[in-house]
C-alpha cells in the first residue's frame, strides 16, 4: 500500500510526458536494481528504495524500485492505447452479465483487496487441519545439520558416515533431545567432543577400508 501510494503520486509528473519517455524510464527503474545496489541503501530507514546491497528478510517487500516501474509501463501502455483509439474502442463494447461480477469486483477494489485476504488465509487454516503438513523428524533435521556444518570442512562421504554416526550414538544414548536443549554444561560440551572423536576416526576408518579394497 505505502509503494502504492508513493508510485501514484510520483506518477503525477509523467502524465504529461511523451510515452515513449515514460517508457525508457520505467526500464531503467526496473533495471536499476541489476546495477545501482550500494550498501548505503542498507540502512532499514532507505529499504523503500529497493537498491540495498542485500534485501531486507519480509513476505511483501515491494520497494519503489523496480516496482514504480510497472507504474510507468502502465501509464505508457493507457497513453498508447489512448492515441490509437483503443480505448474509444473498448468503451463501446457491451459486455455480457458474466462479467458483473468483476465489474462490482473493480467498483469495490479496496474493500475487495482488505476482505480476500482473511479470507484467504482462513482457507489455508483449514485446509492445514485438514491435510497437516509433514513435519521434519529431529533425526532428519540433525543429519541436514551435521552434513551442512561438516561439509565445510570435509568431504561429502566422510561427513555421511560421520554423520550417521553421531546420530546413532546420540540416540543409542537418548541424548538427541538434550543436544537440542542447548545445554552448556561443561561435562556434556566434553562428552560430544569425545563422540566427535570417535566418530571421526571412525569415518576416517570406513573411508580407508573402502580405499584399500
Amino acid at each position: 500500500l505505502h509503494e502504492i501510494a508513493l508510485s501514484s503520486l510520483l506518477g503525477l509528473a509523467f502524465l504529461r510526458l511523451p510515452a515513449l519517455l515514460t517508457l525508457v524510464v520505467a526500464a531503467f527503474v526496473i533495471t536499476a536494481p541489476l546495477y545501482l545496489r550500494s550498501e548505503i541503501f542498507d540502512h532499514p530507514a532507505l529499504w523503500w528504495v529497493g537498491l540495498s546491497a542485500t534485501n531486507p528478510r519480509s513476505n511483501d517487500y515491494v520497494p519503489l524500485f523496480p516496482w514504480f516501474g510497472a507504474v510507468l509501463a502502465g501509464i505508457a501502455a493507457a497513453k498508447l492505447a489512448f492515441a490509437s483509439g483503443m480505448l474509444t474502442r473498448l468503451a463501446g463494447l457491451t459486455p455480457g452479465r458474466w462479467t458483473n461480477p468483476l465489474v462490482f469486483i473493480g467498483r469495490h477494489s479496496l474493500a475487495f483487496y482488505l476482505i480476500h485476504q482473511p479470507v484467504l488465509i482462513g482457507s489455508v487454516w483449514l485446509i492445514s487441519q485438514v491435510m497437516p503438513a509433514a513435519v521434519e523428524t529431529r533425526q532428519v533435521t540433525f543429519l541436514k545439520e551435521c552434513q551442512a556444518s561438516c561439509e565445510q570442512s570435509r568431504d561429502t562421504e566422510f561427513c555421511s558416515s560421520y554423520c550417521v554416526c553421531m546420530l546413532d550414538t546420540l540416540e543409542g544414548e537418548t541424548t538427541l533431545d538434550r543436544l537440542y536443549r542447548n545445554d552448556q554444561a561443561a561435562e556434556w560440551k566434553a562428552h560430544l567432543d569425545e563422540l566427535a572423536g570417535a566418530c571421526t576416526a571412525k569415518a576416517d576408518g570406513t573411508l580407508m577400508e573402502g580405499g584399500a579394497q
